[in-house]
């Protein structure tokens, strides 16, 4: 397929090393995909569903020990331990290899090697990276010809470069005691073994896309985001871009695929998806800041996800989908989750494969069962979704969970106030809802469990980018959709009325629309949230004052959890943090500013 030597020599390499019966390389043919779907119906691994009521799409479950990420068992293996950083776990690079070659020797004796090539981003975009995964999985692979564009193409485009990430995978015995999820920064590398499940296994997306792509873009002057990407159109025809990073359970894939309140929809206006999940970002010819998805596909969470949370993310579903850890619903041979309706199931199969009806005491479907859908299945997917050259970023927006402390949506001052901004982005957690310590958990730009380097260096990006964007940098802001009231009820409705705010945050980067200065940033003046139609949910202008009010004893509280936080990265902490903290201060100590334009 390639008569790069580069590849060829390392292919070479993994296979001496692993030792497998057979070695198919994948082509991205039709002809080969459907072969292989067959082969995983036969050997077991995947479930043909109703061809009628979900055409293409199949059931699949990982082992019961191996559902999620593993944070503890994944290594940034970079030469200097402080270059990993206080917030990732390290390991020398000689030392995890030689554990690893161990773990690998032999591990695919009576199995199939699979090579994958694949493009990260649209062929010819320079903003796109090449990878090539080898696995004897062939779940991965069929998920992986979902979730990028892999075969001959990419290889195509990778020509005769070495520029390639090399990703190593086996499920091994998939023994969760040397279960590890490594990556070498300065190899470009990724080595997975021991388990099956997609975040540990499908090394494009969070190993490659986020953890590799971080280092690598700041070598290289762009950025590699946890953010979603969507184009707000409004009636004149014109589409304003957004990227917006948000930690687990904040709503981040249901903003991403966000359907028009009925007033905004007779209005003329539309939400185009770009991407739900991560962002390659790169300063273009013009100056501007411009963003492309570097992915082909949905690795979405099953539970939680209809028809009114998300319906488009449903839609996407329909057809050509693999679903893993859920339930079989074998009264009609589709699948069933949680949150998906009330419908009694009777005769159903639960994630681990035990009979299950709607009266079991457990829940049938893994609380991350998750589905594997193209874009094209999408309803909303950007008509510039695959242009290399990607959209043009306006507005970058963070994002939390807090009950109390931040206002529905806020602007910062400036680019590195709003490093600031997103530096400190936190939810509040319970250990029963995530399985976390009660308490604020910091995710600094929703990147805390993916960035491939220390994260003080990682904010010294920012800055940088921020210098070189100059007069052209995206304005940032903040939201929460999650402010309680005193019996812990959501006030905001959320979902497709988050375009209140979007329009908002639209009006401020065309300069549109003023601002209220408050001692946290520009927030907007009430009468300038749109909430016609909110009436029926008791949203008011009252309400709306209420959900903007910053309460500066609960942020002089925040300041000092934040000064617990940015003493883990001591002397290495940009200097910028600490003259933003000490003037947040001073102005959590004055009286409210004045209106901006």
């Amino acid at each position: 397929m390639t008569a790069n030597q580069n590849v060829l020599n390392w292919v070479e390499e993994m296979k001496s090393l692993t030792k497998p019966d057979k070695v198919v390389w994948i082509d991205g043919s039709g002809e080969q995909i459907d072969l292989l779907r067959k082969q995983a119906v036969d050997e077991g691994v995947m479930k043909p569903l109703n061809p009628e009521k979900l055409p293409g799409c199949y059931i699949h479950r990982t082992a019961v020990n191996d559902v999620a990420r593993v944070e503890h068992r994944t290594f940034i293996c970079s030469k200097k331990e402080e270059d990993a950083g206080p917030t990732n776990n390290w390991c020398a690079p000689d030392e995890m290899y030689a554990k690893l070659r161990a773990l690998f020797d032999g591990v695919m004796k009576g199995r199939t090697m699979y090579v994958i090539p694949f493009c990260m981003g649209p062929y010819g975009s320079n903003l796109s990276k090449v990878g090539i995964e080898i696995t004897d999985s062939i779940y991965v692979v069929l998920n992986m010809v979902i979730m990028a564009r892999c075969g001959q193409k990419a290889l195509e485009f990778l020509g005769d470069s070495n520029d390639f990430v090399r990703g190593l995978h086996s499920t091994g015995e998939l023994d969760d005691e040397n279960r590890y999820i490594t990556h070498f920064p300065e190899d470009n590398a990724i080595w997975s073994i021991n388990s099956g499940y997609g975040g540990n296994v499908l090394l494009g997306k969070k190993c490659f896309a986020l953890r590799i792509a971080s280092c690598q873009g700041r070598k290289e002057n762009w950025m590699a985001e946890h953010m979603l990407i969507l184009g707000i159109e409004n009636p004149q025809g014109e589409t304003t871009y957004i990227a917006a990073a948000f930690p687990s359970q904040c709503g981040k894939t249901n903003l991403a695929m966000l359907i028009p309140p009925e007033g905004y929809k007779k209005a003329g206006y539309k939400v185009w998806c770009v991407g739900d999940d991560i962002a390659w970002l790169r300063q273009g010819k013009d100056g501007r800041l411009w963003a492309i998805n570097p992915e082909t596909g949905f690795f979405g969470v099953a539970p939680g996800t209809n028809m009114k949370s998300n319906p488009n993310a449903l839609i996407s579903t329909q057809k050509d989908t693999i679903f893993a850890n859920v339930v079989h619903n074998l009264e009609d041979n589709t699948v069933w989750w949680e949150g998906l309706n009330k419908e009694p199931i009777t005769n159903a199969l639960d994630w681990k494969g035990n009979p299950w009806t709607s009266d079991s005491p457990e829940k049938g479907a893994h609380s991350n069962g998750r589905f594997t859908s193209h874009v094209s299945n999408c309803p909303c997917i950007s008509p510039e979704y695959d242009n290399p050259a990607g959209v043009p970023i306006s507005a970058i927006v963070f994002g939390g969970r807090r009950a109390k402390t931040a206002p529905l949506v806020y602007q910062a001052f400036d680019w590195e106030h709003g490093v600031f901004v997103g530096s400190i982005m936190s939810s509040e957690t319970t250990s029963a809802a995530i399985g976390l310590a009660a308490g604020v958990r910091r995710d600094p730009m929703a990147m805390l469990p993916f960035c491939g380097y220390n994260m003080a260096d990682y904010w010294r990006h920012w800055f940088d980018m921020g210098k070189l964007l100059g007069k052209n940098a995206p304005k940032i802001f903040n939201v929460n959709w999650f402010r309680t009231d005193d019996e812990g009820n959501f006030i905001w409705p959320g979902y497709g009325d988050n375009l209140r705010v979007l329009d908002w945050i639209v009006e401020r980067v065309n300069g549109k629309v003023g601002a209220v200065e408050t001692a946290i940033g520009y927030g907007p003046k009430p009468e300038n949230i749109n909430i016609d139609g909110l009436e029926k949910d008791g949203i008011t202008l009252e309400t709306i004052k209420g959900l903007l009010m910053v309460d500066k004893s609960l942020w002089k509280e925040d300041v000092n959890s934040i000064k617990q936080f940015y003493a883990k990265f001591g002397d290495r902490l940009p200097a910028q943090f600490r003259e933003q903290l000490a003037d947040l201060e001073k102005r959590l100590a004055q009286p409210p500013g004045e209106e901006v334009d």
